[in-house]
């Protein structure tokens, strides 16, 4: 993967991926795809309540976790505050470890959220999640 002082790499697990409702946020602020990719199998990803469009939360966990299917993107470094900046609550942004055990900037979900949400990690990734429901 690419990333120098001009980009940051943004790992997406969720509606910012290629195709999904929120996808064009990235591309509106230059981002380019890098990869498909997975978590290390550190990692649940929950259906949280409450978005509009519908939004997973990805939480780090000490057992029981999996790997978690996402996407890689580069955005411009000065485009990655506004970014950031208009994630909502209880998303915020972290250190995500990935398969090959690198480590990228990407979305994290606060505890609390999870509490009242459902965990889909068995199905991998936000993907398997909407083909489920459909």
């Amino acid at each position: 993967m690419t990333n120098n002082l001009k980009f940051i790499n943004v790992a997406v697990c969720g509606a910012h991926m290629t195709g999904l409702p929120l996808n064009a946020q990235l591309t509106s602020l230059g981002g380019t795809f890098l990869q498909e990719t997975t978590t290390a199998p550190e990692y649940k990803l929950y259906k949280l309540n409450g978005f509009t469009p519908a939004r997973p939360g990805l939480l780090r966990v000490v057992d029981g976790g999996a790997a978690i299917a996402l996407e890689v993107w580069q955005l411009p470094i000065e485009n990655y505050g506004t970014f950031v900046s208009g994630v909502p609550a209880p998303l915020g942004f972290g250190t995500l470890t990935l398969a090959d055990g690198s480590a990228v900037n990407g979305f994290l979900c606060e505890h609390y959220a999870t509490l009242n949400a459902i965990d889909i990690s068995h199905l991998g990734g936000w993907r398997h999640y909407l083909k489920e429901i459909v």
